[in-house]
This record gives C-alpha cells, structure tokens and sequence, in this order.
C-alpha cells in the first residue's frame, strides 16, 4: 500500500499495484491451462475414396442400388423390378438388416420427380439414410 504524505493538497493515497498484478498473472496461469482441454470442434467424418473394382472382385452383397431408368424401368442391383412392388421387396430385404442404408440412382433422361418418388418408396419401406449416386460417381458403368 502507498500513499504520498505531505505537499500543499494534504493526505493523498493511490493504488498499490502490485497485488492487482499478482490476480492478474494467476488468472493468466489457469486459462492457459484450461485452453488445450478445451474441445478445438465437432468430430467429423472425411469420405475417402473407394478402390476402383475390377471384374475379378465381386460387388459388395450388402449394398443395395436402387436405379431408375428411362421408360419407368426400376432395378435393385441386378434384378429388375416395378414402381408397384419397389416397396415391398426392399422392406422384405431391409426385414433382418441392423443398418438400413441404400442407394439410389437415376438416368440422365429421368426426370427428377421420379427419383424422388423412388426416395419416398423406399423410406416408406423403413429405409432410414438413402444415399444418391451422381452420373460423375460411375465411369463407363462401373462404381467408383
């Protein structure tokens, strides 16, 4: 504590700093330790690449592709199917599953509207994440 005695004006006190200085260089020391212990952001999940397939290896039996084509045609996978039975059969391949994940891809020609429709289908039939396959995601018909 310090304080000016005398002069002309009388009694005259200022601040002492140094405890103030001492708080201060304390509250310093513990941010600076609870900084790095501070979550930086969300934990996110980068997609990678998938090897390119070659003929040799079979396609993935798990993965289901729903594809729509010009003239209202419908495939799952390889086997053809119909806009009337489109629900049906994914529910029944989708009974035992434990990840209800598919893909759906559309034809140039398609209209939109008829993409969505086949989305509408098969989430009614409990297909919970519906992935889209673009036209730049295929390379001459094989997934890349």
């Amino acid at each position: 504590m310090a304080m000016a005695v005398g002069g002309a004006k009388g009694a005259m006190s200022s601040i002492n700093m140094t405890p103030m200085i001492d708080v201060l260089l304390v509250l310093i020391i513990i941010f600076m330790v609870i900084t790095p212990t501070v979550p930086t952001g969300l934990p996110t999940l980068v997609p990678q690449s998938a090897p390119v397939q070659t003929k040799s290896e079979p396609a993935d039996p798990y993965t289901i592709v729903v594809q729509v084509m010009q003239g209202g045609k419908l495939m799952i996978n390889q086997d053809k199917s119909d806009w009337n039975t489109l629900g049906s059969r994914l529910s029944e391949i989708f009974k035992q599953r434990a990840d209800k994940v598919a893909f759906i891809q559309g034809a140039e020609e398609v209209p939109f509207a008829e993409v969505a429709r086949a989305i509408d289908i098969m989430q009614g039939a409990g297909i919970e994440h519906v992935g889209l396959i673009t036209v730049t995601d295929t390379v001459r018909g094989k997934r890349i």
